[in-house]
Formats: structure tokens, C-alpha cells, sequence
């Protein structure tokens, strides 16, 4: 019986490779919090989930003084188990991102050891459905970029042999966002997919005229047009466009991702595996989408999503966000535009430690 004998939680503060903006917001840095979790078999698995600049400290707070000493004493296999009792001991503060995160962080380091013990890759143990994923790239979309700036980074994308290209709107003015579209959609020809992401910046009139405006262009989905908790507002988005809409990625319960489907309201589930509370809610995600023939194109951490949409039969689309190369040893493997899952046993990230303890926040 592997018996977790110790449970750790640091934060480390991982610099943006580039100035990344957004309709309501900017990414300035990285706070990822760590997970490790040791058991008396000598396996150490290590887990994480991240901020995109603010809370990091409270999620560590509340793996330090709730979360972790629950697990120590616990048998390492019961990934199920542990799950749901860790959650029934933060009634008070679920559903919530902090909450959230922090189960994640711990999820993810037992699903590491899980992998570990069996010596499979996660991509395998998660439901093995096949090794690699296509892949589109946000890092050359950000909303600050000038319209010359969006269209190098289209053919950047295309020459690389990706298979789509993501960009941000939320301009002031409707012709400012379908200049962009329209610059970039020429760039691509019609045989990449274009993306677009509001990042929940639009009353539903607002994204409704965006969406007409944009049908022209052979836009692949349209992102968070509207606050994440308008399920209806997006429902009757979902009805007055033919533009598929894409949510997920600020929903933190299986819960809200059932009351879209069961509504209509989202045509791509964007489970992101640290805001829905890890590797084990963000499954039954994917198989509820599956359930409603939705596809699943996650939200940024492509290093760990690449072996999750490869797990399962409704992942579609890897997001190319680079962010981990200041804390991995290795990259993401692409191939002919697609992401390849990692092969060895765990996560599949090669942590350099040197780095991470270079970066650990006291």
C-alpha cells in the first residue's frame, strides 16, 4: 500500500516570454504553484497549477493549511477518493478559482505518481485514445499587436505547418476587429482555421453584431464573447450566428460545463485543467462534451493539455501558448502541426529543479 508520507506546496513566479493582452486584461506573469507529494515507496510525483498574476499566494494558503495535510497518511492510489474528499472539506469556498486551483495543484501530483507507479505516460493512462493532436497557435493574436504584427504571426503559424491561428478582439469599434480578422483570414488562405477570443468583454448586442460581422470569414469558433456565467446570453448567441462559441476556460465546476450543454449554449468545451480542479474533473469534462458531440479544445497549458486532448476521443485542438521553458529541460513536440504527447511515465514534464528553485517566491 503506496502511503503518501509527505505533502509540499511552493510558489514560483515564471516571467511571460512576451507581452501578452487581452479585451479586459494583461498577463504579466505566471504564478505557478507546485505541488509535491512523496510516498513510502520512494516515488515522488510533482503537480502545478498557475495564476496569470494575482491569488497565487492565497491557493498556496489554502494547500498548506487545508488541503495537503489531509492527504498525508492517505493512500496514494485513490485518486478518486482523494479527489472528493478533499473537496467536501472546502464546502465553504466551492465552486471558486482559489478552491479550484488548489485541488488542482494536488490532482495533478497524484495523477503524476499514478503514472508513475504504472509507468505509463498520462496520455496513455488517461484513456490512450491516440498520441498526437493538432495544434494552433494565440501567440501571435494578442490584441495590443498592430494588424501587420497579426498577419507575421498567421504565416509565421502557417509556415510552421500548424493547423490554426487564434486571435483576440474587443476593439472599441466593430471595423477595427474585422480589419484583423479579414487581414489575417487573407493571410491563411481557407485552409487554416481562424479563431477569435473576446475574453468576456461583450454585452450580448455587442457580440451579436461581432458575430454577424465576422461570419464572412470563416471564423472556426468565437470565444468567450460574454461574461462566463451568461449561460443564456450565449444561448441565444449560439442561436443567432453560425459561428461556433467556444467557453470553458473561466468555469470551474463539472457543473457549469452540464448546464451549457444541457442548454445549447457551446458548440467547444475549453476545459483548463488547473480552473476546473484538475486532471480528474477536467476528464469527466471531456466525456460529458463527448456525451453531447462537442469537441474539446482546452485552455492554454499546452505543455499538460497535449496528453488530455490526446486521452480522450472528443479533443480537438492543442492551444499554442509557450510558458514553461524557464522551469522544463524539454519543449512540446510538434509534428506536421501537430502536438505530440510525451511518452515517458507521469505528467510527461521534465522539470530543471535548478531553475525552479532560482525562481521559488519565500
Amino acid at each position: 500500500m503506496p502511503l503518501i508520507t509527505s505533502a509540499d506546496a511552493y510558489l514560483v513566479d515564471i516571467p511571460v516570454e512576451t507581452e501578452r493582452t487581452d479585451a479586459v486584461q494583461a498577463f504579466l506573469k505566471q504564478e505557478t504553484i507546485f505541488v509535491e507529494l512523496a510516498t513510502d515507496d520512494g516515488l515522488r510525483g510533482t503537480g502545478y497549477s498557475y495564476t496569470i498574476g494575482t491569488g497565487g499566494r492565497a491557493v498556496l494558503s489554502m494547500l498548506r493549511d487545508h488541503l495537503l495535510p489531509r492527504l498525508v497518511g492517505a493512500d496514494a492510489r485513490n485518486v478518486e477518493g482523494l479527489w472528493r474528499d478533499l473537496f467536501a472539506s472546502t464546502r465553504a469556498t466551492t465552486v471558486g478559482a482559489i478552491t479550484s486551483l488548489a485541488l488542482a495543484a494536488a490532482d495533478t501530483a497524484l495523477w503524476d505518481l499514478r503514472c508513475l507507479r504504472a509507468g505509463e505516460p498520462l496520455w496513455r493512462l488517461a484513456g490512450g485514445h491516440r498520441r498526437s493532436v493538432p495544434l494552433y497557435d494565440t501567440e501571435g493574436g494578442w490584441l495590443h499587436l498592430s494588424v501587420a504584427d497579426l498577419v507575421e504571426g498567421a504565416l509565421g503559424a502557417k509556415r510552421a505547418g500548424l493547423r490554426g491561428v487564434k486571435i483576440k478582439i474587443g476593439k472599441p469599434r466593430v471595423e477595427e476587429d474585422v480589419e484583423r480578422v479579414a487581414a489575417v483570414r487573407e493571410a491563411l488562405g481557407p485552409g487554416l482555421d481562424l479563431m477569435v477570443d473576446a475574453n468576456q468583454s461583450m454585452t450580448y448586442a455587442e457580440a451579436r453584431q461581432r458575430a454577424h460581422a465576422l461570419e464572412p470569414y470563416g471564423v472556426h469558433f468565437f470565444e468567450e464573447p460574454l461574461p462566463a456565467d451568461d449561460v443564456q446570453g450565449h444561448r441565444e448567441l449560439a442561436r443567432s450566428t453560425s459561428i461556433p462559441i467556444a467557453v470553458g476556460e473561466s468555469m470551474y465546476s463539472l457543473g457549469q460545463f452540464r448546464d451549457y450543454l444541457q442548454r445549447g449554449a457551446a458548440s467547444v468545451v475549453q476545459a483548463d485543467v488547473a480552473r476546473i480542479g484538475g486532471i480528474t474533473p477536467w476528464l469527466k469534462a471531456a466525456h460529458l462534451a463527448e456525451a453531447f458531440n462537442v469537441a474539446v479544445c482546452p485552455h492554454f497549458l499546452m505543455e499538460l493539455h497535449v496528453s488530455l486532448v490526446a486521452a480522450v476521443p472528443a479533443g480537438t485542438y492543442v492551444e499554442h501558448i509557450p510558458q514553461l521553458r524557464a522551469v522544463t529541460s524539454t519543449e512540446l513536440t510538434v509534428e506536421d502541426g501537430h502536438a505530440v504527447a510525451p511518452d515517458t511515465p507521469g505528467l510527461g514534464l521534465d522539470w530543471n529543479r535548478d531553475a525552479i528553485d532560482d525562481l521559488r517566491v519565500s
